[in-house]
Order: C-alpha cells, then structure tokens, then sequence
C-alpha cells in the first residue's frame, strides 16, 4: 500500500496549495471549492483504481515470491547434496593440486642442479682427453644456451656423462690433429688414450713421444721422447700389428711417480 499513498500524496499537495494561497479577489468564490471538488473526485477515483489494480496483482505477485523462495530452497538442497557428494573429489582435487605444488618447486630445483651441474662440466671440459672434448662440442654448446628447456639439458648432460664413463671404461686409439705447447702449430699424431686419466702420442716419422694428462690448467702434452719405441709398440700391438706382450711406458698416478703400464 505504501505506492498508491504516496501517489495520493502527490496529488493532493498542488490542491492544498491552491487552496491555502486562495483565489483572486475578482475570482468567483465557489470556483476554488468547484475545483477542489473536481480533483479530489479525480484523485479518489485514480486511487481506487490504484488499490484495484494492487489487489488484482498482490495474490500473482504472492506466487511469484512463494515459487522463488520455493525454487531457492530446492537448489539450496542441490547444493548441499552436490556438495556432500564431491567433496571426495574436491578433497583429491586439492590434494592432487598440492602435489603439483610440489612437484613444481622440485623441478625448480631439479633445473637450478641440472644448470649448475651444467656448469661444472663445462670447467672440467678442458680436463678431458682432446679427442673426447672435440667429440661433445655440439653438447657443450648446446648445454651453453641459457634458454634451453630443462629435457632437453638434462638429455644433453646425461649424454656427456655416458660418453665420459665410456670413455673411461675403454682404450681408444687413432690418429688425430694435435696441438702441442712447444711444437710449432697443430700436428698429425697417433694417440692412444687409456680412459680419461692419460694418454699417449707419437710422432713415428720424428720419433718423438709425448705423454698427456689432465694438469692444473687443463689437458697437457709432455713431452717424452725416451718413449717413442714403446709407444710405438705398444699401438702396433693395437692396431693387431704385432703380438700381445707386456710394454712399459712412462704413467702417473695422483703423485709424480713413474709406474709401468702394460698392455
């Protein structure tokens, strides 16, 4: 009822005021009353037919709140069914997502050993025998690219370390290029590698040795021309150029002692 007062309120205040300022002194006094009269008749007829209209839409209106509220209730119970009924599942959804919390920061980690691993070997890369370095230059520069995906690193790291252990494991032997401190630009050589630890190689035509190992500032020739007849030896045994036998040739071993290797 509060909408149709205050419509009735609306119209009856322009009639108050007429009345209270009063008409014109030349002006018929019935006409105000007259007029009075005639608006008040409009607006109580415009009234009724407000609280007619009202009456007519108040039991619609009634429904339509009661089938709201109904509704509201019905999907209130839904909810609460849909709840009861998933919270297993959001139970393992939150748990799932908290292990792949996890499982992001162990990656994370995973990736900043896997950069400084990387890191570490390519320091160690001029401690490795000439032949094996020149054989993983594409992986070290590879591994050199700071934008490369953690798979693909860790593929790369684990190919450089397999082909080391390999290399370790075996004697590898061959001519390569060569080049020396002390000799004049790069040389042609036969050289023997007995893992990553020493190696051996020979000039046959000048009759010159040199004996290499990891040193302080990376790999290095000395060199051993006492030698050249052994190592010569002892590739021709090898290469299946002669018979097995026992050779000695010059080798060190964690301290600056000379110890007989055989093959």
């Amino acid at each position: 009822m509060i909408i149709p007062r205050l419509r009735l309120f609306l119209s009856l205040a322009p009639l108050l005021l007429a009345v209270r300022l009063g008409a014109a002194p030349d002006a018929d006094p019935l006409e105000p009353g007259t007029k009075v009269a005639s608006e008040w008749i409009k607006t109580r007829l415009e009234t009724a037919r407000i609280e007619g209209e009202w009456l007519s839409e108040k039991p619609l209106l009634e429904s339509t709140v009661n089938g709201l509220k109904e509704r509201a209730e019905t999907l209130e119970e839904k909810r609460d069914h849909l709840k009861a009924k998933t919270a297993k599942d959001r139970e393992d959804i939150e748990a799932m997502q908290a292990k792949n919390g996890a499982a992001v920061g162990d990656l994370k980690e995973a990736e900043g050993r896997l950069r400084e691993l990387s890191a570490k070997l390519a320091e160690l890369r001029p401690m490795l025998p000439p032949r094996l370095s020149e054989a993983l230059e594409l992986s070290f520069r590879s591994l050199s690219n700071p934008g490369l995906a953690a798979g693909e690193r860790m593929q790369l790291t684990m190919t450089v370390l397999n082909r080391c252990a390999a290399f370790n494991r075996a004697v590898t032997c061959g001519e390569e290029v060569l080049s020396i401190d002390g000799e004049q630009g790069t040389r042609s050589l036969e050289a023997i590698y007995f893992g990553l630890g020493h190696a051996y190689a020979l000039d046959r035509a000048a009759g010159k040795a040199w004996y290499g190992s990891p040193g302080p500032k990376g790999w290095q020739w000395e060199p051993r021309a006492d030698a050249a007849r052994s190592v010569a030896a002892m590739i021709a045994i090898y290469n299946d150029r002669a018979d097995p036998d026992f050779v000695t040739v010059p080798a060190t071993l964690g301290q600056p002692v000379a110890e007989g290797a055989s093959k």
